[in-house]
């Protein structure tokens, strides 16, 4: 690692004041860490959110489920609320990495970072969650723009996610068997304004599939989106799958997402 300074603020109003240049917002570190070791990234300032009590937990607004950018996976995945108003979501969450991981990892974190094979980025995008910051609030359709790349802009900090509550939803993910990442994964979620399917895994981040989101529309089933068409063009391969095979796991984890849905 290259030298640098370490912050620890206890509130989110002393974590702002470390936003210049050269700061970067530690979370969970489960990406940060790593990167710094290998000598990927060389921030002068680590700013360590993991003190700031005001970033954490879960709370239900009406129909909004409002959960801390530094909840991590298992305290999702654990959460009272969150198993009963988005199950799909608890269900994502616990099947993140491994029990380690889930410890440390935090659902602002893995946003943030927008790794293309993430779990936590479909469910933002497949229920329409709202990220908020602490400088404003933004859609999830507008948040997510590429390539380990989001609409934050530098020293931005995300202090929650507020996820509306859906009729049904559901996640179904097809694990790279080394990291655990999604190979493909399939986040579904019935809500009032339609059907939402969002896909990650599959090349530069996370996206939906307005085919099958209009497949959904006129029904609910499986069966529904067994013969929509997958283009493997927009899909990419590597080592661990041709584009086409991950296009044919996109049909069939979608199957087995709304399958879970329907429950």
């Amino acid at each position: 690692m290259y030298a640098f300074t370490l912050e620890q603020p206890k509130t989110l109003a002393d974590a702002k004041r470390f936003s210049g240049a050269g700061a970067q917002p530690l979370a969970g570190g489960q990406t940060l860490i790593a990167s710094m070791k290998q000598r990927l990234l060389r921030p002068e300032q680590l700013v360590d959110l993991g003190g700031v009590a005001e970033l954490r937990g879960v709370k239900v607004e009406g129909q909004t489920l409002v959960i801390g950018a530094m909840t991590c996976h298992q305290d999702v995945a654990d959460n009272a609320d969150v198993r009963k108003h988005i199950p799909g979501l608890a269900a994502l969450a616990e099947g993140i990495g491994d029990r380690q991981v889930r410890a440390r990892g935090t659902l602002g974190g893995s946003v943030a970072n927008n790794d293309p094979a993430a779990c936590y980025p479909s469910a933002v995008l497949g229920l329409g969650a709202t990220v908020v910051t602490d400088r404003r609030q933004i859609a999830a359709d507008d948040f997510f723009q590429g390539l380990y790349t989001t609409a934050l802009e530098p020293g931005e900090i995300i202090t929650a996610i507020r996820f509306p509550i859906p009729t049904k939803a559901a996640y179904a993910k097809f694990r790279q068997p080394a990291s655990r990442f999604a190979l493909v994964g399939v986040f579904v979620a019935l809500t009032p304004s339609g059907p939402r399917v969002a896909i990650t895994g599959t090349g530069n981040g996370v996206f939906r599939h307005a085919g099958l989101e209009a497949a959904l529309a006129k029904s609910f089933t499986p069966d529904a989106v067994k013969d929509v068409k997958i283009d493997a063009s927009d899909i990419s391969g590597d080592l661990h799958a041709s584009a086409a095979y991950r296009a044919h796991l996109v049909t069939v984890q979608t199957q087995v997402a709304v399958r879970h849905a329907n429950g």
